[in-house]
């Protein structure tokens, strides 16, 4: 039985426990009409599910012992060493010149390997024996594992902001307020995730895609020994033929990154190149090119798991970037042949304006790394590339049209994240006897009387609450956020972080505001929306002339809300598997603190060694300071750059510094803020005409993240993006809809095994020969591993323009 700290074990249990049967009786969903048709699968193995409560009901099985218990030595143990690993091993890819994330699939799969083997090779004699082994490794602990090691494998962006102040902003002022930088910045996320948990977990529209697998995995481990040992010899064929395959386009034969049959035809067409190239870093958009690196395909994500609905509107709007980027360029809007056709980086143009080199941001700060007005005006307002501004005025757009878009096509599950500014609910913080919680409050009964009968909550959710677990009390968040914010507030003033109280104040409520928006679009499609542009954007005009501001106050919206949407996806996790509320505050709590102090101890150690490439022009193919540069030029090193936008994380900040010269109505960028408004609008014109038509397309499409996904190529190795679509599709479409029984039985463990295997290889390769240990053993120059001073990875023409910035 779990313990007293889960579940009432007094009167209050029996009499919770009648009112929860009676409830059951009248009609509530109970585990046994709502478990697997097949048992030997632990999913509806030959059903193909569409609807959420399909998902739900049909993909995991509603179905809880209560029994179970996660509280164990041996689940603290493995959550703490996964945690540790984890939080290593994100920082350090963080440093790599290509942005990984640790899968949380991996993590399972290998929790549960660990975890049977101290099941089964810990002695269980003696009091000692039995307190260090209780049993069988069960289901609870494996989840709880799980959700520690997540926790703690995000990497902190305050790591990123606290390494760009010792690289380029005079050193670390206070190490002691570093460390609780990072811890804050982390929690803050949490305890607003926790606040709004009744919003973007709890209702059963809110199915979080990505939690299906790692809950589908879960269950087919624990409900049946047979089935798991056979999924797991499916997972170590694919995760050693991939952990060996991988030495070879990762070392040995780099070409496979990405090959392109155009530029093999013509190596001397630089429209070949910037169309079809996309192998090395900011080559060119990846048109038609095959990648054969798992690393590079999967390194936003599996294709093998995101939603068929997410993937058609990413591909159109991939399509829609390729059109727009080339017109752009081609038609020379924003001077943009006078630029890389790709360059996230600040130029300034030569007296004769003929062409443009990187711009010096040393120049134009003082000696408190201020923006100083009168060196401003004797460099001149820097340039960006044409596609750069594409990306910038696409993204504001589609993050503008999420506000529209949620409230038109998601009201009902909205609405609940705004009830508390209700008339009513106003009138009644105004009255004395709502400060009387002792009385004329809805007791324990009533409240779960009322959650049993709400056909909107997610059915494992209310099978928690038939079963009685303890709930996490919202004071428990709301201490987590308001310390969170206390110890944030005092270390940005010892940090001299430049950052006023009242813009740290503002960050706050953007963050708990974005939340709610963006965060139950990502329950609802899967679909991550990046909201650093307006983060800095509003840092710029709030703090102008204060790079510094800019970096702290979007640590503090940006990596908050990332931080947060991760741990809401957790909580979505948690409860899919019936874990504890109480179990899985604590474990996520551990797994965030152990992962951000782990993160900032390897953000030293990296930074400390590796700190001239770090602020070199172009690093190397092991170590690249590209996520912590304040502005670098362009090169055609192999893989530089990072698919994610943290890349402009610094170049932003000095732009944004000087927004008013940049981005207002009638400077040079002023279609970047008008997108803004732009964006409010583009939604409503499909939402009216699927009110008129009842078409199911006008239905389907979502024009938030089409946007966002037509300046998705503004940076990156762009040639496995072909590939990523392919096997998406593959899966979600013709594997799914034509053959559900083999993609139910084997499409998470397979994606599980490609992500593990490919991960070891690349942390042992990191060490071994790319110089993770202080030496690097490069490979010898051969046609499949070219020199990048001289050839790009598939043979395309290099820009010669480019290299001589």
């Amino acid at each position: 039985m779990a313990p007293a700290w889960d579940r009432p074990s007094n009167d209050d249990y029996e009499k919770n426990k009648s009112l929860a049967t009676e409830e059951k009786s009248k009609g509530s969903e109970s585990a046994a009409n709502l478990s697997h048709s097949d048992e030997d699968e632990g999913f509806g193995s030959d059903e193909v599910v569409s609807t959420a409560n399909d998902l739900v009901t049909h993909i995991i099985a509603v179905e809880d012992d209560p029994s179970i218990n996660p509280w164990t030595v041996r689940m603290v143990f493995i959550g703490a060493g996964l945690s540790i690993f984890g939080g290593v091993l994100q920082e350090i890819f963080y440093f790599k010149p290509q942005t990984i994330y640790v899968s949380q699939v991996f993590l399972t799969v290998f929790a549960y390997i660990i975890g049977e083997f101290l099941a089964y090779a810990i002695p269980r004699r003696g009091w000692l024996g039995r307190f260090l082994n209780p049993g069988p490794f069960n289901a609870k602990e494996h989840a709880a594992i799980t959700l520690m090691s997540s926790a703690a494998t995000q990497s902190a962006l305050a790591t990123e902001a606290l390494a760009s102040q010792q690289l380029f902003y005079g050193g670390y002022p206070n190490h002691a307020a570093a460390v609780f930088i990072v811890l804050s910045s982390q929690m803050i996320g949490f305890g607003i995730a926790g606040l709004l948990r009744d919003v973007i977990v709890r209702p059963t529209k809110m199915i979080w895609p990505m939690t299906l697998p790692i809950s589908s995995l879960l269950e087919s481990m624990h409900k049946d020994k047979a089935t798991a040992k056979a999924r797991l010899r499916i997972f170590y064929i694919f995760f050693f033929a991939l952990f060996f395959w991988t030495i070879f386009p990762e070392y040995i034969f780099p070409v496979l990154e990405g090959v392109s049959i155009f530029c093999l035809a013509d190596q001397n067409n630089l429209v070949i190149t910037n169309l079809f190239g996309g192998a090395s870093g900011n080559e060119g958009l990846g048109f038609l090119s095959f990648c054969f690196d798992w690393n590079y395909i999967a390194s936003l994500g599996s294709p093998l798991w995101l939603p068929l609905y997410a993937m058609t509107n990413n591909f159109i709007g991939y399509l829609g970037c390729i059109i727009v980027f080339m017109a752009v360029y081609y038609g020379n809007i924003w001077r943009s042949m006078d630029f890389p056709f790709l360059s996230q980086l600040l130029f300034y143009g030569d007296s004769n304006g003929t062409w443009f080199h990187e711009y010096n941001q040393t120049l134009i700060l003082n000696s408190e790394y201020m923006v100083d007005a009168a060196s401003l005006k004797q460099q001149g307002i820097p340039y960006l590339t044409g596609t750069y501004v594409v990306y910038l005025i696409t993204s504001n757009m589609g993050l503008t049209a999420t506000f529209t878009h949620m409230l038109l096509w998601n009201w009902e599950e909205m609405k609940v994240g705004w009830a508390w500014a209700h008339p009513q609910k106003l009138k009644k913080w105004l009255k004395p006897e709502t400060y009387k919680f002792w009385a004329n409050q809805e007791t324990p009964e009533e409240r779960l009387a009322r959650r049993l009968n709400d056909d909107t909550l997610d059915p494992h959710y209310r099978l928690m609450l038939r079963n009685l677990y303890y709930d996490t009390p919202l004071w428990w968040w709301g201490a987590v956020l308001l310390l969170s914010f206390a110890v944030g507030l005092g270390c940005l003033y010892a940090m001299s972080s430049t950052l006023p109280w009242w813009g740290f104040l503002v960050g706050n409520l953007l963050t708990a505001l974005f939340m709610l928006f963006f965060g139950a679009q990502y329950g609802l499609t899967g679909f991550q929306f990046n909201v650093q542009p307006i983060c800095q954007m509003l840092a710029g005009y709030m703090f102008p002339g204060k790079p510094l501001a800019n970096l702290y106050f979007t640590c503090y919206t940006y990596n908050s809300l990332q931080q947060g949407q991760v741990l809401a996806r957790d909580l979505r996790l948690a409860q899919n598997t019936h874990l504890s509320p109480r179990c899985t505050f604590f474990v996520q709590v551990v797994g965030c603190l152990i992962g951000a102090l782990f993160n900032y101890v390897m953000m030293l150690i990296i930074v400390e060694n590796q700190a001239t490439i770090l602020t070199s022009i172009d690093g190397t193919n092991i170590w690249s300071g590209a996520n912590v540069q304040i502005c670098g030029p362009l090169s055609p090193v192999r893989r530089w750059m990072i698919l994610t936008s943290l890349y402009q994380f610094n170049s932003l900040a000095i732009a944004w510094s000087i927004a008013g010269d940049m981005f207002s109505i009638g400077a040079r960028y002023q279609w970047v803020t008008i997108s803004y408004l732009i964006g409010f609008i583009v939604p409503v014109p499909f939402w009216l005409l699927y009110k008129y038509t009842r078409h199911p397309f006008f239905s389907y499409i979502n024009l938030s993240i089409i946007l966002w996904y037509m300046g998705w190529l503004f940076v990156g190795i762009n040639a496995s993006i072909l590939m990523y679509f392919v096997l998406g599709f593959v899966a979600q479409f013709w594997l799914r809809r034509y053959h559900p029984h083999l993609f139910n039985k084997y499409n998470y463990i397979v994606s599980a095994a490609l992500d593990g295997g490919t991960q070891i290889c690349v942390f042992i390769l990191t060490f071994a020969v790319f110089g993770g240990s202080g030496v690097a053993h490069n490979f010898p120059y051969w046609a499949g591993n070219p020199n990048t001073d001289i050839h790009n990875l598939d043979y395309c023409k290099v820009n010669q323009a480019t290299t001589s910035t």
